[in-house]
């Protein structure tokens, strides 16, 4: 069974993790930095967890030693979550397109109006992408 648990602070974290963990718990999803104490706290209350997981922002501020020492335990500990930010606009797919177009020697201003892609965005994917159009004298 799956538990997320979301708190604003280690003590109100380490509150709803004994209201909500169970033996029956496999994996933990929590929102804050597992530290050591926060790791005791679960292991505690769900001897049969295999995963914990926490956001990929929070990852890399876990001790090396902390992560070793649960995978000793067979515990895995892993960043999970979704990327932060606006999504992109434009895929990947349509910068390559662009790129494609501008290489083959076709001027930007016809690039951005045959995809219909504002000009300071065909400018800025370029410029993103490593191409700079028109910069090439200088």
């Amino acid at each position: 069974m799956r538990v997320e648990i979301k708190a604003r602070n280690n003590a109100e974290l380490i509150a709803k993790l004994r209201e909500s963990l169970n033996e029956e718990v496999t994996e933990v999803y929590i929102n804050l930095r597992p530290t050591k104490e926060i790791l005791v706290r679960i292991l505690e209350r769900a001897p049969n967890v295999r995963k914990i997981s926490c956001p990929p922002s929070l990852y890399p501020k876990v001790s090396k030693r902390v992560i070793a020492a649960l995978a000793q335990m067979g515990i895995e500990l892993v960043p999970e979550g979704y990327p932060r930010g606006r999504p992109r606009k434009y895929d990947e797919k349509t910068v390559m397109r662009i790129r494609e177009l501008v290489s083959r020697g076709v001027p930007v201003k016809e690039v951005s109006a045959r995809m219909g892609i504002p000009l300071r965005t065909v400018y800025y994917m370029l410029e993103r992408s490593g191409n700079r159009p028109g910069l090439k004298g200088i």
